[in-house]
């Protein structure tokens, strides 16, 4: 079967340069690589292809022959799976292969060439009260971090030296590792894809460009605020390397424990201890809110475990559009240190309550009978 035309196999003008080439080549190869097309022969078979085509026009002298010879011209030095020589013979194809071979697998040969990197972020646990986090608020935090080092304007090299072609991988950033048939490019080990290296460091950060401190930051809260929450703080993080982008900082919130309420989301929960008069007869009690106080009524033979709720006297939260509840749960307390006084007045109470116990004591009188069906039975 006769081949077809390498400039209309890339889909590219016959007087298209280097970059309009590899450009189109790239975009294909990444449409049809095999990895990308498992068992998929006709996408393999355009694959090679296109590999063929660009193998030929990326090369100068090749392009040369066969623009004037057509494929008889680069028979030999385009014909076989690798090019002329074999895989010695890849040339610009490893380069723009390993930029392919990168983007498909998510390695490093499309990445950090330069030996620029983001800083990384970084996270303060921060602890605030429960009013904090209800009204919001605003407080200051210190923070260790990383920053440019001033004396090298974070290049890492000593002023008034350069830094130098590295040695390893000829200032590319890039070696390339023969394995069988294939020659992959991978990031330089030793300038890490800057393609340079500090002969003479900085002596105020040992060449790394960045030294370490304390910095005071504010922190604004939101009110409505929950345990967990996190607030990010753009370009806070630890700063970049060789001029790359600072990391961000994350402020997880943490919420400590209240003496009166517990949080329920939007709600707060309290226990609300009554005395056993106050119980029996009813009255009115004062009780705590996070603005202040409020009055409750309790009516007469209230039982404990009652729950009372205030509208609204919760927490709006961040994401509500209104305020949650405050649940009160009611909670008799049993007298202690009784005068003599009080032990003969209960004594009395409760001689009258055995004589009637259906009527004064119903849950107790119920609970009796279920006993003593249970050991009859």
């Amino acid at each position: 079967m006769s081949k077809r035309d390498y400039y209309e196999v890339l889909g590219v003008s016959r007087d298209a340069d280097e970059a309009t080439i590899t450009k189109a080549f790239r975009r294909l190869a990444m449409k049809h690589h095999p990895d990308r097309n498992p068992g998929d022969k006709g996408a393999e078979e355009k694959f090679k292809e296109c590999k063929e085509a660009y193998e030929v026009l990326c090369d100068a002298n090749r392009r040369a022959a066969y623009d004037r010879f057509g494929h008889e011209g680069v028979q030999g030095a385009a014909g076989g799976p690798f090019g002329q020589g074999g895989p010695a013979g890849f040339g610009g194809f490893a380069e723009a292969f390993g930029d392919i071979f990168g983007e498909i697998f998510g390695g490093a040969a499309g990445r950090g060439r330069d030996g620029v990197f983001r800083g990384a972020d970084l996270r303060y646990n921060l602890e605030i009260t429960l009013e904090q986090a209800a009204r919001g608020t605003e407080t200051k935090i210190r923070i260790p971090a990383t920053e440019e080092c001033v004396t090298c304007a974070g290049s890492g090299a000593k002023p008034g030296t350069d830094k130098k072609s590295c040695p390893t991988c000829n200032g590319h950033g890039q070696v390339r590792m023969q394995q069988g048939f294939f020659s992959i490019q991978q990031t330089c080990p030793r300038c890490h894809g800057s393609g340079k290296i500090i002969a003479h460091p900085c002596a105020d950060c040992d060449g790394a460009g960045r030294i370490r401190t304390q910095k005071t930051l504010s922190v604004k809260i939101p009110s409505g605020v929950d345990e967990g929450d996190r607030i990010r703080l753009a370009g806070e993080g630890e700063a970049g390397m060789n001029g790359g982008p600072t990391g961000d900082l994350y402020v997880q919130l943490h919420i400590k424990p209240h003496p009166v309420f517990q949080r329920d989301h939007d709600h707060l929960h309290c226990e609300m201890p009554i005395g056993f008069a106050t119980a029996a007869l009813g009255g009115e009690i004062e009780i705590p809110t996070l603005e202040g106080t409020a009055k409750i009524k309790v009516p007469p033979e209230t039982q404990s475990g009652k729950v009372f709720r205030l509208k609204g006297k919760g927490i709006k939260g961040v994401r509500s559009h209104s305020h949650g509840d405050l649940h009160c749960h009611v909670v008799i307390e049993t007298p202690v240190n009784l005068t003599e006084k009080q032990r003969e007045l209960l004594r009395e109470f409760e001689a009258i309550s055995q004589k009637h116990p259906d009527r004064h004591n119903p849950r107790a009188k119920s609970w009796m009978d279920k006993v003593k069906d249970f050991f009859t039975a």
